[in-house]
């Protein structure tokens, strides 16, 4: 866009509409959205036997969960692990609602670890080979509650200044209709 001015237009006239996502969010995202959505994937199609084994896991440590069919329970967990993963990278999805999502999902993965008996060593927060497979999913919550912090949080100080930039504009565009009518009354007073 290339006018008769020297000046680069500012990013807000070009790109009048901002994601709500910064850069470094898009990393975290990615790698969690894509790792939950093939594990979604993955899961329509489950069989009898994979369905009951999900079902019985979950059922488990997670009662209610009991008076679910397996195969009703594994189309909701594989759609939850779709929707989940979409939100993750859907750019247009605010980081603190991708993030409660992801943190709410990752704190129900190690609810199963924690309350699973053979998962954890007797005593201990360290798994067993069993649990290290639900263990590892700590960073799951780890990015969840970064990515709510970063969007609840650390979104203040931007939205400030923002809020001092479009006050600075409106100064200087009051400023300049200030200016416009002093020059109109100093020519209305010469004439």
């Amino acid at each position: 866009m290339v006018t008769g001015s020297s000046t680069i237009p500012s990013t807000e006239k070009v790109f009048p509409m901002r994601l709500p996502i910064t850069l470094s969010e898009i990393g975290p995202r990615i790698s969690a959205g894509a790792f939950i959505l093939n594990s979604g994937l993955g899961k329509r199609g489950a069989d009898e036997g994979t369905a009951a084994g999900l079902h019985g896991f979950a059922a488990g440590t997670y009662p209610f969960l009991k008076n679910i069919e397996p195969r009703q329970f594994a189309q909701g967990l594989a759609a939850a692990e779709i929707g989940i993963g979409a939100l993750l990278l859907a750019p247009f999805v605010p980081t603190a609602v991708a993030g409660l999502a992801l943190t709410g999902f990752s704190g129900g993965l190690l609810g199963l670890y924690l309350n699973t008996p053979g998962m954890r060593k007797p005593g201990s927060l360290a798994p067993t080979q069993d649990g290290l497979a639900i263990a590892k999913d700590v960073w799951l919550l780890g990015i969840g509650v970064g990515l709510l912090t970063r969007g609840t949080i650390d979104r203040k100080p931007q939205q400030v200044r923002r809020a001092a930039r479009t006050l600075a504009k409106a100064n200087r565009t009051a400023g300049k209709a200030q200016a416009k009518a002093e020059l109109r009354a100093r020519r209305a007073a010469r004439a």
